[in-house]
């Protein structure tokens, strides 16, 4: 495992992060508690030190996950999380409709005033059972609220001691050139995989320029880079993927062809297709650490070795042929 300069802040971080997204259970058909906190335990033993973790992930349940594993371990880790959508009250920008892990309606919101990052930032310290917070990120742009007004509040939490760092989520480059003149942002986390790959126009360029760490989100694509899904795969209730244009037809078959493509390489290295894609991603222009999600200590175990190897100039040509053969429906 390799340990990476996150930006221009003074973040060390593991290349390979815990993400902490689907111990929540929330939009992943539930989670099992002992499971995860195994898993996050897991992944620090392995060198795996970085947890990216969210307030809405569950409501709360993974921060409070996520701190229950680290306690006595805080010196070791790093722990990233997120502000910006809120569920308790109808401020800001309505996002969109969901359902709590009881299966009780919740409305999302994105909002991000100078108050409530602030509030926030003290309930996401409580449910993380520490008194600081290494990285911390808004999850998605709030169009209510000014970017400068979001951004000061970041500057406020540092002067305090309650954050080291401050960072962007899922941001165009015109919203970090914003961000920038208020706050010096450590970082954007945007999504980017194999079969996703729209950041490398404008956003990996700038991030590279400006010396701006990238955080890559969803690099198995929730699950379906795994080679693991068929197109029988049963979900559980509350399981939004299948909702997602990647697991939709015809693009569902192509990439699940694709994957079994993607095998064949991965055989040859004597390692799992999940292994060899993140390999890939951790490999490409202006990435910093990619967030790889486990539900267990299994998953966390498969996750790990994705850094025993480096793949091969010709292995990765062989790869991005494949990607240029893949045909996938954009509008669906």
């Amino acid at each position: 495992m390799e340990y990476r300069k996150l930006g221009q802040s003074d973040i060390i971080v593991s290349e390979l992060a815990f993400g902490a997204w689907a111990i929540g259970g929330w939009m992943w058909g539930g989670a099992d508690s002992k499971d995860a906190i195994k898993a996050i335990e897991t992944a620090i033993d392995y060198g795996m030190t970085t947890i990216d973790t969210a307030a809405v992930y569950g409501f709360g349940l993974s921060e409070e996950l996520t701190g229950k594993a680290v306690k006595g371990k805080r010196t070791k880790i790093q722990i990233l999380t997120k502000f910006g959508l809120t569920w308790n009250e109808k401020k800001g920008e309505f996002y969109f409709s969901s359902q709590d892990n009881s299966g009780k309606p919740v409305d999302i919101y994105r909002y991000s005033s100078k108050e409530t990052v602030i509030s926030d930032c003290d309930l996401s310290l409580k449910r993380l059972g520490t008194d600081y917070i290494d990285l911390y990120q808004i999850h998605w742009a709030d169009p209510t609220t000014p970017v400068s007004e979001t951004m000061e509040a970041l500057e406020i939490l540092m002067t305090k001691g309650k954050i080291r760092a401050g960072a962007v989520c899922n941001y165009s480059k015109e919203l970090m050139e914003e961000a920038g003149k208020t706050f010096p942002i450590a970082s954007n986390q945007v999504p980017y995989s194999m079969v996703n790959r729209g950041i490398e126009k404008e956003v990996v360029p700038y991030c590279i320029e400006k010396n701006i760490g990238i955080l890559a989100y969803s690099p198995l694509q929730r699950g379906l880079l795994t080679g693991k899904i068929k197109k029988d795969h049963k979900f559980n209730d509350g399981d939004t993927r299948p909702n997602t244009s990647y697991y939709k037809e015809p693009n569902l078959s192509n990439i699940i062809q694709f994957t079994e493509k993607l095998k064949k390489i991965a055989d040859e290295r004597k390692v799992t297709t999940s292994q060899l894609v993140l390999n890939w991603t951790l490999q490409q222009p202006g990435i910093t650490c990619a967030l790889a999600g486990a539900r267990n200590a299994a998953q966390v175990l498969e996750n790990v070795k994705a850094t025993d190897f480096h793949l091969t100039n010709d292995e990765i040509g062989r790869i991005n042929n494949h990607l240029s053969e893949l045909k996938l429906e954009t509008k669906l």
